[in-house]
């Protein structure tokens, strides 16, 4: 009998924390709106600079093993001085591009730190970018492969004894993965839809029944819309849907003022969870962010709130070639 019930504890240290945050196997970003291939793969390279992004973040401050992130991203786009004005008629001009400026790439590394459990990854994009009328229309695959890793010796029991669930439990699990997307981004509006996690693929901690735990496909639909009030401040209202396979649906509505594009603030609504305050600052081709939110649970409550951190740095000038896109 106490060799099952240290069993079932075991079981519920490891998988509670996953549960409590069914909804959140993918890392929960404030500041996506500044990344937004944190949410979709075809937005990899579509700016046409080469940037470096770094995430990190902590939540719920102020307790032990709540969910830490730290990610990398670096996208860019394959150019030559192939993107040619010409003119199509006296009035209108039509923008020609070579294959070689269509496409888009992406890498990205991540780290995920939850109660008991660790889960890196890496990540390869390709996207492919097509002109349409006055804005583009892009496509992006991922191909990931992430690391679970138990933290056994971070289980404790209430005694010393050697449990053979314990012992019998897989430290190091490895399985591959996939993401997609389609985004759509013009001067002043952008939207796009993802599914994340395609595979849905299933963890197996050990050779119990009951010990294991499936990753869950994600569905992000994003939009956003850019309106300039005067020649020194715009405004960006956005909104995001995110749909968890077999988990409530969360909707987040954002709102960022701008200011001589070199400065932004804004406030986002997440449904019963969160409201969220940011700003950020442009140094040249030096960007940076914070994020804080506010957790409307009884858990957030109890805390000093999460954290974000957001640095990024964008090199070259090819961006100059599409001014129809929108820029930072």
């Amino acid at each position: 009998m106490m060799r099952l019930y240290r069993g079932i504890v075991i079981l519920l240290v490891i998988l509670i924390p996953l549960a409590k945050a069914a909804g959140q196997q993918l890392p929960e970003y404030s500041q996506y709106t500044f990344n937004k291939f944190l949410l979709n793969p075809a937005t990899a390279g579509s700016d046409g600079y080469t940037t470096v992004s770094l995430v990190a973040k902590e939540q719920w401050v102020g307790f032990k093993g709540t969910p830490k992130t730290h990610a990398v991203t670096m996208d860019s786009r394959m150019l030559r001085n192939s993107f040619i004005s010409k003119n199509a008629s006296v009035k209108k001009k039509r923008r020609l591009s070579s294959r070689s400026g269509r496409v888009g790439w992406a890498g990205h590394v991540f780290t995920d730190n939850f109660g008991q459990l660790n889960r890196t990854g890496v990540e390869g994009t390709y996207a492919y970018h097509i002109p349409v009328d006055e804005g583009q229309v892009s496509f992006g695959l991922s191909g990931l492969f992430y690391q679970f890793k138990v933290k056994k010796d971070k289980i404790e029991l209430s005694d010393e004894i050697t449990d053979p669930l314990l012992e019998g439990m897989k430290g190091t699990m490895y399985i591959p993965d996939a993401n997609f997307g389609v985004f759509y981004t013009s001067s002043n509006i952008y939207g796009g839809v993802s599914v994340m996690q395609i595979f849905q693929s299933s963890i197996h901690f050990g050779d119990d029944n009951g010990s294991d735990y499936r990753v869950k496909r994600h569905y992000n639909l994003m939009a956003g819309y850019y309106y300039d009030l005067n020649s020194s401040i715009a405004i960006e209202p956005s909104v995001l849907l995110k749909v968890p396979s077999a988990q409530r649906a969360q909707f987040e509505l954002n709102a960022k003022v701008y200011y001589k594009n070199d400065y932004w603030a804004g406030l986002s609504y997440r449904t019963k969870d969160a409201m969220i305050v940011y700003f950020g600052a442009r140094f040249d081709k030096y960007f940076v962010g914070y994020a804080f939110d506010y957790n409307f649970s009884q858990l957030g409550r109890q805390t000093y709130g999460s954290h974000e951190f957001m640095a990024a740095v964008k090199f070259g000038d090819t961006a100059r070639r599409y001014r129809w896109l929108n820029t930072y």
